[in-house]
């Protein structure tokens, strides 16, 4: 199967682990991915934070590491693109203020192409109002965002994915295997031993 074409959209204090680690393990079987933030042009760098849950309440904030973009926001044309990879973080809080980020994101959905979306990347999907009658997986303090955009939330362990069609979810970073492995079916991305 030939390699696919995908979007990573992501943004200022996107999760560091869920940007980095989709972005270099889909490049590693050899899928190109166009790493994207409104505003941003390839060469620049956006922050990450590295967030971990340490028994609190919610997950603790650290700084995480500078990710340089390889593609410009302003010349993305959607219909290019095979798939769609939305990081989590805080980065959706924003993103999803963006016009065109939601169109984007409503282009992939009515298209029917895959999108893998983790943590607070419901946010984005709920925003873009896509969600409805879907299974979807999130950062629990997400769960309110899904059924009020009238999803199904997921409640699932915090190392496992759901996909509902072409979409797949899951809560945090620690699901990466599980989300990973079913967005690279969704795609038709064969590994084999």
């Amino acid at each position: 199967m030939p390699a696919k074409r995908l979007l990573l959209m992501c943004g200022d204090f996107a999760e560091d682990y869920e940007t980095m680690v989709p972005f270099q393990a889909l490049k590693a079987v050899g899928h190109r991915v166009d790493a994207v933030c409104p505003d941003k042009r390839a060469g620049d760098s956006i922050a990450t934070a590295i967030h971990d849950f340490e028994g609190d309440q919610t997950y603790s904030e650290k700084p995480g590491h500078r990710f340089t973009l390889n593609a410009d926001f302003a010349t993305v044309e959607p219909a290019d693109y095979d798939g769609l990879v939305i990081a989590g973080g805080r980065a959706p809080e924003y993103l999803r203020l963006n016009d065109k980020v939601i169109a984007l994101v409503r282009h992939f959905f009515s298209a029917d192409k895959p999108v893998a979306a983790i943590c607070h990347g419901a946010q984005l999907l709920a925003a873009a109002r896509v969600l409805e009658g879907r299974t979807c997986s999130a950062y629990p303090a997400c769960r309110p965002e899904v059924e009020l955009a009238g999803g199904r939330y997921a409640d699932i362990a915090v190392d496992d994915a759901v996909t509902d069609g072409k979409l797949v979810t899951a809560p945090a970073w620690p699901a990466h295997p599980a989300w990973l492995a079913q967005f690279l079916s969704v795609l038709g991305t064969r590994i084999e031993h």
